[in-house]
């Protein structure tokens, strides 16, 4: 038996697809750059999930089928869940100003889930020359107020793109963003090789329809990658209460110059409060507020009702919970009983 030792290869899973993996290689292997892997027995014997986005070790490779086998998952710098991809370093909002209007609420609940994630938000407001030169100063002049400096592009007319691939960089950069704003569009134009499936707005909702089905990784031309994240409209936000605020930029800023009295201030009717007072989102605030509150104590109930539930993992890594099935137990009925209910039966019919 030769004792060398077995030789490994580096790549990224760049696509998950029910028990397979896209593995992009570090190196060539002969003529390989990519590989339709599948991963060891022993990772899921321990409950390793293989993400997109994961570095990972190859012990076997078949230069002639082009696969190769997972054995090793490296440690993860970051991990998300919903989209699920791991080492991602940024995300990259995408709205469209015009068809459909820029919601500032809706702005304001994604920028607030992408704090969430300890990710870097990058803002970039897309269909910029459905409006003025005017209207897209005010807009960028309200946005800084609110902590951030939006980049403004039109795929259609390709501006500001050179600006966006500078920003990008080689990174792990997630896409997001609500349907109908050009996400699509805007990879194919960064990526041709992507090819996604693109649909107009609807004309009854003025909201786009989803194109995007699973999470992949897109390979830029100047380095780094694009995580398509399928789109949903409303993300959810499960933060903690006392944690919200240090969402927003402007309270963060503010928390900077003054600290609130209470340690376990929650910004609202507190004396002392150094977030409290007189800036645009401080209405958006109070409503998160309302609903990470009210999350808070359903999540302090489910132990209660966890008996009643059974934890399931979905191939994603979602933990989602589902109704138990109680099974009734039947007990043999006693000699007894069964001759007390037979002798009923009886005088019952001699009444008759």
């Amino acid at each position: 038996m030769s004792d060398q030792p077995t030789q490994t290869y580096q790549g990224t899973v760049i696509a998950v697809q029910a028990n397979f993996y896209r593995v992009r290689l570090t190196e060539k292997v002969g003529e390989w750059r990519f590989l339709l892997c599948t991963r060891r027995s022993r990772l899921k014997k321990i409950g390793q999930q293989v993400m997109v986005g994961d570095q990972v070790l190859l012990d076997e490779i078949d230069s002639e089928d082009g696969r190769g086998a997972i054995a090793q998952i490296l440690p993860r710098q970051t991990e998300l869940q919903r989209p699920p991809v791991a080492n991602a370093e940024q995300i990259l909002l995408v709205f469209a100003l015009e068809e459909p209007t820029l919601d500032p609420w809706q702005l304001s609940r994604f920028l607030i889930k992408a704090e969430s994630t300890q990710l870097t938000p990058l803002l970039c407001l897309n269909k910029s020359d459905l409006i003025s030169a005017a209207e897209q100063q005010a807009w960028q002049e309200r946005l800084q107020k609110w902590g951030y400096d939006p980049l403004f592009l039109s795929v259609m007319e390709g501006k500001g793109l050179e600006a966006l691939k500078a920003q990008l960089g080689a990174k792990i950069t997630i896409v997001a963003g609500p349907s109908g704003v050009g996400k699509s569009s805007l990879i194919n134009c960064l990526i041709p090789e992507a090819h996604l499936r693109v649909k107009s707005v609807s004309g009854k909702l003025h909201r786009g329809r989803h194109t995007t089905r699973h999470v992949e990784l897109f390979e830029l031309p100047k380095g780094g990658l694009l995580a398509d994240s399928p789109g949903f409209n409303k993300p959810n936000l499960d933060s903690e209460p006392r944690e919200l605020a240090q969402y927003f930029p402007e309270a963060r800023e503010r928390l900077q110059r003054e600290n609130c009295q209470f340690s376990d201030c929650l910004h609202r009717d507190e004396p002392n409060c150094g977030v409290r007072g007189d800036w645009e989102r401080y209405d958006h605030y109070e409503k998160f507020l309302e609903e990470a509150i009210a999350q808070a104590e359903q999540r302090h109930q489910r132990p209660n009702e966890e008996k009643h539930l059974k934890l399931k993992i979905k191939q994603s890594g979602e933990k989602v919970y589902e109704p138990r099935l109680e099974s009734k137990k039947y007990r043999r009925q006693s000699r007894k009983s069964r001759h007390q209910t037979l002798q009923d039966l009886i005088e019952e019919a001699e009444d008759f």
